[in-house]
């Protein structure tokens, strides 16, 4: 399966980079992911529990960082084993560029699955990857920019004379 999109993230290319680096900002960012330790060099160990339709699993994988060309371009690829329900390995090329408000991030992924898992159908996983990858962009960008303002937020917003933080910027003390 194969899909591709970009999101507008509002933090300079510098601070994105170090966001994709980051094994706390991975752990926060992955649904499900309970555990993500390592480092961008060596790679990261990640064990994350998802329910794909009818079946539940708890997968432990690493994944692998690769053409990092520094904040510009990465490859991630990884693979994971769910014991029973099976296997899902894939990888992604990311790339960032400045923007007027910050970064353009743009990915494309490559995954397959194997096991119980691919006996549930294709639109039915091609459905969750989407799902999953649309989720983990949107916990990235929300904590690179802080949360979403809703209407009731910026009037409070506008009273407040502090600046919200988002999740790397309270992690690195930045």
């Amino acid at each position: 399966m194969h899909m591709s999109d970009q999101r507008e993230i509002a933090a300079p290319v510098a601070e994105v980079w170090a966001a994709l680096l980051s094994a706390d900002t991975l752990l926060a960012c992955v649904p499900g992911a309970k555990e993500v330790t390592g480092n961008a060099e060596e790679g990261f160990e990640a064990t994350v529990v998802q329910k794909v339709g009818p079946v539940k699993a708890t997968f432990k994988g690493k994944v692998e960082l690769s053409n990092l060309v520094e904040g510009q371009s990465l490859t991630l690829t990884g693979e994971g084993k769910g014991g029973a329900a099976g296997f899902a390995k894939g990888g992604a090329d990311v790339t960032l560029a400045e923007s007027e408000t910050g970064t353009l991030l743009t990915y494309e992924v490559e995954a397959k699955v194997g096991g119980k898992l691919a006996q549930l159908g294709s639109r039915l996983i091609d459905g969750f990857a989407k799902k999953m990858a649309d989720q983990f962009f949107t916990n990235f960008q929300s904590a690179l920019e802080g949360p979403a303002e809703t209407e009731e937020d910026s009037a409070d917003a506008a009273e407040e004379t502090g600046e919200k933080k988002g999740l790397f910027k309270r992690l690195t003390g930045g």
